[in-house]
């Protein structure tokens, strides 16, 4: 049986950045064994995004702490929606995003998923 753990800053895990978003885990299946969750801290530095991708495996939700920006969204990333602190967003599984800091300061997003460990697609576009 598993045991509640509190992972504290110095124990978090460094994940794999997205173009210049970068993400570090708190729960995950490597940090505590979870099977169904994951929980993370994001930055995306000013004037600086992700890449385009999707997740394929997982749903996702996002509260934004702190920063402005926009998610780049639809078919062909062709529709933006702005976002900014306290602002929650929700990803379906299979739906094509682009998070980008158009702002003069860091973005600092709380970032959940329906699964321990996400299967990306990177988008190279047409």
């Amino acid at each position: 049986m598993r045991e509640v753990r509190v992972i504290k800053p110095e124990g978090r895990e460094i994940e794999v950045a997205s173009g210049e978003m970068r993400r570090e885990a708190g729960v995950s299946l490597g940090l505590v064994g979870a099977q169904g969750i994951h929980l993370a801290l994001a930055e995306i530095p000013p004037g600086k995004s992700s890449t385009p991708h999707r997740h394929t495996n997982c749903e996702s939700a996002i509260y934004v702490v702190k920063g402005r920006g926009r998610f780049m969204v639809g078919e062909d990333l062709t529709k933006a929606i702005e976002f900014g602190p306290g602002d929650f967003i929700y990803v379906p599984q299979n739906s094509l995003h682009q998070p980008i800091n158009d702002g003069s300061e860091g973005i600092e997003l709380i970032v959940a998923r329906t699964s321990p460990v996400e299967e990306v697609e990177e988008y190279e576009g047409d």
